[in-house]
């Protein structure tokens, strides 16, 4: 594929030039005027120094002026390089200086940390504050450069050009830096305008973090329709609600924590016009099936789409349509899967030696298609162990059923050994989900002498309800066999998340295995 990611906004300017663009707070800019600033940018990029293939990253929330990065550091000729806002000061020195990036763009809320970094940080040279107020004396000011610059011709990177680098989410080890292509990202945003998750004439809202790569592709498909993007500084119900009444907002990105939080919020219950909503798109896990009535008695209308990937596939490898979430749909018992394989990807379960398994048997799931990453920056061996022949090695263990459905039974890493049995979190999980009192929960495996690992679930109650440990264990029972219900429980606040809204499961387990040679019974 020669496709290039700034394409989509060459068309759109030439198609819908005085079609609102982004809408950001109050500023809003038409295609015309969003298509000016962003070759002016990158202008102000090449003056500054940038050559063809350098590293430039952003540390930000959510803003129109970190949609323009997304287009203006390639249109320059350069390579993205998003922060996860989540991480340590350390953890973001590393993504810098591992990616070479030669420019860091930085907002308000971050900019005490940048100040704190800047001496580690030893390959950014030129510091871009991005902010609203007046830049620091010893950084360059965004709004400055993007005046003063002249416009200049989109560098044309395409293809098997490098258009990014994102960093994961640090579960394991170091990091590692994903390397994508513009006709990866082009795939990616393709294949979900296949699977319907944009239409034409849209307002797509950015909510999820703008560093990771779900929300860019899936704002990619709605640029291939010259639709209009609306954007939040960061998740919170009381601003999607106003943002979704305000731009009247069509499609969104949330993972089933923010679903949750935001359908249970009490601002759901003001009679807010939310009539614009057509769809709402999420990942990170299946959805529970009481969260979904919550979501579809809050939100009557509106169609809900799984789609699950990784940064890796960035992001697509199969998802679930709207028709399966619907009451009918459900009895057809695919809404625990994660979906078939997308129009643009092929799936597989395969056991170790890569052999594919028989349909109901668990094994990995790999994906070929022309969305998988060029590989791990810098790292051949490691890149070499995640996609052989062309397919990427995900991980997650699953099976696929007689219809091509894939059910995912949990990271194969953190699969539970009790007793000599298998356990599954995310089966334990499902189980937990459906008792009244519980908001979410994460199910892990700790240790026990007398069966190796023992099952304990980490839970977080809904307000003003309350239950208790025994009677949590009584509920699973009754939909579970014995060996997989919890041996114990933890009532807590919340649920560690990544920056891509998945719960961090090795931290719930740090506490537990402190101190052993190993993370397994």
């Amino acid at each position: 594929m020669t496709m290039h990611y700034t394409q989509a906004l060459h068309r759109a300017t030439q198609l819908f030039p005085h079609k609102a663009a982004v809408k950001c707070g109050d500023r809003s800019f038409t295609f015309r005027e969003f298509g000016d600033r962003v070759a002016r940018l990158a202008g102000a990029l090449q003056a500054q120094g940038l050559q063809d293939g350098d590293s430039v990253a952003i540390l930000s929330l959510n803003s129109d002026r970190f949609l323009e990065y997304t287009m203006a550091v390639p249109w320059a000729g350069g390579v993205l390089n998003p922060c996860n806002i989540r991480w340590s000061g350390p953890e973001i020195v590393y993504s810098l200086n591992d990616a070479e990036s030669k420019f860091l763009l930085v907002d308000d809320t971050f900019l005490p940390l940048a100040q704190k970094i800047r001496a580690d940080a030893r390959t950014v040279k030129t510091w871009i504050y991005c902010g609203d107020k007046a830049a620091p004396p010893d950084m360059l000011d965004y709004e400055t450069l993007v005046k003063q610059a002249r416009p200049v011709p989109d560098a044309m990177r395409q293809g098997d050009d490098l258009m990014g680098v994102f960093y994961t989410g640090g579960t394991t080890g170091f990091p590692k830096g994903v390397m994508v292509s513009h006709a990866g990202v082009g795939a990616g945003a393709l294949g979900l305008l296949g699977e319907r998750a944009a239409a034409p004439d849209g307002v797509y809202l950015h909510s999820a973090p703008m560093f990771h790569g779900a929300d860019l592709t899936v704002g990619g498909a709605h640029w291939l329709l010259g639709n209009t993007q609306a954007i939040i500084p960061a998740f919170n119900p009381e601003a999607v609600v106003d943002a979704i009444e305000r731009h009247r907002v069509t499609h969104g990105v949330l993972v089933p924590t923010m679903i949750q939080m935001l359908v249970d919020h009490p601002v759901m219950k003001q009679g807010r016009d939310l009539s614009s909503l057509q769809m709402v798109i999420y990942g990170g896990s299946p959805i529970s099936e009481a969260v979904l009535d919550r979501a579809m008695a809050a939100l009557p209308g509106v169609q809900f789409l799984q789609a699950y990937g990784m940064t890796e596939l960035f992001p697509l490898a199969t998802c679930l349509p709207p028709e399966y979430h619907t009451p009918e749909g459900r009895k057809l018992g695919k809404l625990r899967s994660a979906g078939r394989a997308s129009c643009i990807t092929e799936v597989r379960v395969v056991d170790p030696e890569g052999i594919e398994v028989p349909r109901g048997t668990v094994g990995e799931i790999i994906v070929h298609g022309p969305n998988v990453m060029k590989g791990y920056w810098r790292k051949p061996e490691q890149t070499a162990e995640a996609v052989r022949d062309g397919w990427m090695h995900t991980g997650d263990g699953a099976y696929m059923d007689e219809d091509g459905f894939i059910f995912v039974v949990d990271r194969i890493k953190d699969m539970i050994v009790t007793g000599g049995e298998n356990v599954y979190s995310a089966e334990v999980e499902q189980a937990v989900a459906q008792h009244p009192a519980v908001a979410a929960s994460a199910v892990i495996g700790i240790p026990s002498e007398q069966w190796g690992e023992s099952v304990h679930a980490c839970v977080v109650l809904r307000p003003g309800q309350a239950a208790t440990e025994e009677e949590l264990v009584a509920h699973c029972k009754n939909l579970i066999a014995n060996y997989k219900c919890p041996r114990s429980i933890s009532f807590v606040e919340a649920l560690p998340l990544s920056g891509a809204g998945k719960v961090l499961k090795t931290k719930l387990r740090e506490p537990y295995w402190q101190g052993q040679s190993r993370r397994v019974g």
